[in-house]
């Protein structure tokens, strides 16, 4: 059964089904193969996104909308060129920055990239940057929005694996700004040697007049990271309290969120929460049925024999994960092989919620890499281009991504130093 399971869905793959509706249709080729009740695709199906802490991302989701269209994306913007962007190369290094504040907020990649692209984009192809290049450094920059705390990948990861989601979010900071500054560094060397960006500095704010305004939006990922490690409420709550907060900023203080643009932050928002629950229904039915035939256990046992130390084990993972990523969408992927992967890793030593790290920002790279990544579809939307023209000036990028996946991988204490002095392990 798990070998047709497999096939169907590879097969549905090659003929670009879209992710959800192939892992749907495996997952019921499999249950008729042994002729179990379908009712078993109806309850499992609900099971699967029965759980509170998946309510936060339709609420992150709706948090990354409303900051786009209520001004407070582009007063960050502000406030990191007034930070970085009086350098060579400092308006890419002002894209770094300004995704890793909105993904101290937005928890997802495709809302950053939409949200600070269409600002940064326009302005590096304006300032002399090719726009490949402008796009490519967008795409790979709002990576940062599931590394960075909240994130989407990271609830799906902590309810997958039963581990705790606080831990991850606190976890999470070491790698996504470890990954920010090695991005920031990696355009500055590289502005340099091209030449490009020396008139960057032009129509930079000063530095107080930045921060007084963007104030207010700068105050939010105080709030909502804040309240969950002070523990005034939980992840999944606090995605509700970011709606709101994006509200009275956006309506009341900034006042660029008229009663009419409401219905189109809310269609947008309702589109990629119904996309991503559909993914998670369809992994979730995928996934019992797969651990019902004892592919995880079968799975475990075999890494154990094959790949029998903790440096081999992380390194065959991630070549794994890297090659899936490629093909199957992060939320997917986490759903279905953390379960999987997790318990083995905890076999070998390794910190059930530092190998959580490492999957998200493996997984993460599917994002920036063809033919499914979807940072890519967003950033060619956004800037007008198609992703075959993207691929040169991508591959730098990858790059630096992947030297820091490994140090992710072999230095342990990046992920867990802050996670054991916050909660005192």
């Amino acid at each position: 059964m798990s070998v047709v399971m497999l096939c169907t869905m590879v097969l549905c793959f090659a003929l670009t089904i879209s992710v959800a509706v192939s892992i749907g249709l495996s997952a019921i080729v499999g249950i008729q193969i042994g002729n179990a009740n379908m009712l078993i695709s109806v309850k499992e199906m609900f099971n699967s996104i029965n759980k509170f802490p998946l309510a936060a991302i339709p609420f992150f989701i709706l948090a990354g909308n409303i900051m786009e269209t209520g001004g407070i994306s582009r007063r960050l913007v502000e406030f990191a060129k007034s930070i970085v962007g009086g350098v060579q190369g400092g308006l890419p290094m002002t894209c770094v920055l300004t995704c890793m504040i909105f993904a101290a907020v937005s928890g997802s990649s495709v809302a950053t990239t939409f949200a600070i692209g269409a600002i940064l984009i326009p302005a590096l192809i304006k300032h002399g940057y090719p726009t490949t290049y402008a796009a490519s450094l967008q795409a790979t920059s709002a990576e940062l929005g599931v590394i960075i705390p909240p994130s989407i990948p990271m609830i799906l990861y902590g309810v997958s694996a039963e581990v705790s989601i606080g831990e991850l979010f606190i976890a999470g900071f070491g790698p996504g700004l470890f990954i920010g500054v090695a991005l920031m560094f990696w355009v500055w060397v590289y502005c340099k040697y091209k030449g490009w960006g020396k008139n960057d500095g032009d129509g930079r704010l000063s530095f107080g007049k930045a921060s007084w305004q963007a104030g207010w939006a700068l105050l939010m990922p105080v709030i909502i990271l804040g309240g969950i490690y002070g523990g005034v409420f939980t992840p999944t709550e606090a995605s509700a309290v970011a709606v709101f907060y994006a509200l009275i900023v956006g309506i009341f203080i900034y006042r660029e969120i008229k009663l009419k643009d409401l219905a189109v932050i809310m269609r947008k928002s309702v589109l990629s929460s119904a996309v991503i629950m559909f993914i998670i229904a369809n992994a979730g039915l995928f996934a019992f049925l797969i651990t019902r035939a004892g592919v995880p256990e079968a799975i475990g046992h075999w890494l154990q024999d094959i790949l029998q130390s903790p440096f081999y084990f992380l390194l065959g993972v991630n070549a794994a994960l890297f090659l899936i990523g490629m093909f199957i969408e992060t939320s997917a992927a986490i759903i279905v092989l953390a379960p999987i992967l997790a318990p083995v890793a905890v076999h070998f030593g390794i910190d059930p919620v530092h190998f959580g790290l490492i999957m998200v920002v493996n997984l993460a790279l599917g994002m920036i890499t063809p033919p499914f990544g979807v940072n890519l579809f967003a950033a060619c939307t956004v800037a007008r281009i198609s992703l075959d023209r993207m691929i040169k000036d991508l591959i730098p990028f990858v790059l630096v991504i992947l030297v820091c996946l490994m140090v992710v991988s072999y230095v342990p204490a990046l992920s867990l130093t802050l996670r054991d002095l916050v909660y005192a392990k």
